[in-house]
């Protein structure tokens, strides 16, 4: 498969899937939307992923390629009906170019923290494997308001309904992270709007509490990383 990554950060990548991809012989290439990289005709691609960032997704006059993204992202979906994968901003850019909105979540979630499958989820392909709950990583303050039409919850948080969702038989997008690598943290921290609401969810020394965190999670996270990269290698080739 030739897979086309939309990225916001240098930074903001595919994670340990990188290294699932090159084991099955795919092939993914990184497009900087935040730096000004084009996007690329959607149909010399077999899959979209699109990875998180420091932006909310109403930030277009700050960013105004996000307008064109959300568009990129509904014709690719929508009417072209290629294989989609969302991580925290691509999750909700892809509620957004399904019509619904995206706002401040009431509390931000900064941590590993439990997800649940709801019975969708639990039923589904995308996340069979996975436990009823499971432990995964969460650094976002903005979350999907509203489920958009045609879409299907798939996982649930206690501060936010819509950790997961599905739209038709082969686009998927989940607000929280399991392509968590061992300096995923680090890196991440280098973000200013990652680093402040970290420091605020976990105080001055939030940067290590949350890197002990992740570490002793690690197996777990790439465990769950590669369940859910299987179950989408077998949702993407679904007619």
């Amino acid at each position: 498969m030739k897979i086309l990554v939309i990225q916001h950060a240098e930074i903001e990548h595919p994670g340990i899937f990188r290294s699932f991809l090159e084991e099955d012989g795919h092939q993914w290439f990184p497009v900087y939307i935040n730096q000004g990289d084009k996007l690329p005709e959607i149909d010399k691609f077999d899959a979209l992923w699109v990875m998180g960032g420091p932006m909310d997704t109403w930030e277009e006059d700050k960013y105004p390629w996000l307008v064109k993204e959300k568009e990129y992202i509904k014709n690719a979906v929508v009417n072209i009906g290629i294989p989609y994968l969302g991580l925290c901003l691509g999750h909700q850019l892809l509620a957004e170019a399904l019509g619904t909105k995206c706002g401040p979540s009431k509390k931000s979630e900064v941590g590993v923290l439990n997800v649940k499958l709801t019975d969708e989820g639990a039923r589904g392909v995308i996340l069979d494997g996975f436990p009823d709950t499971f432990k995964c990583l969460q650094w976002h303050g903005a979350e999907v308001k509203k489920l958009p039409e045609g879409c299907k919850i798939l996982a649930y948080s206690e501060l936010c309904q819509i950790q997961a969702m599905s739209w038709g038989l082969r686009a998927y997008s989940f607000q929280f992270h399991v392509e968590v690598e061992e300096n995923t943290v680090n890196d991440w921290l280098s973000l200013d709007e990652y680093s402040l609401a970290l420091n605020r969810a976990k105080g001055k020394n939030g940067a290590k509490l949350l890197e002990e965190e992740c570490k002793n999670e690690m197996v777990n996270f790439n465990k769950l990383a590669e369940r859910l990269y299987i179950n989408w290698l077998q949702t993407s080739s679904r007619v």
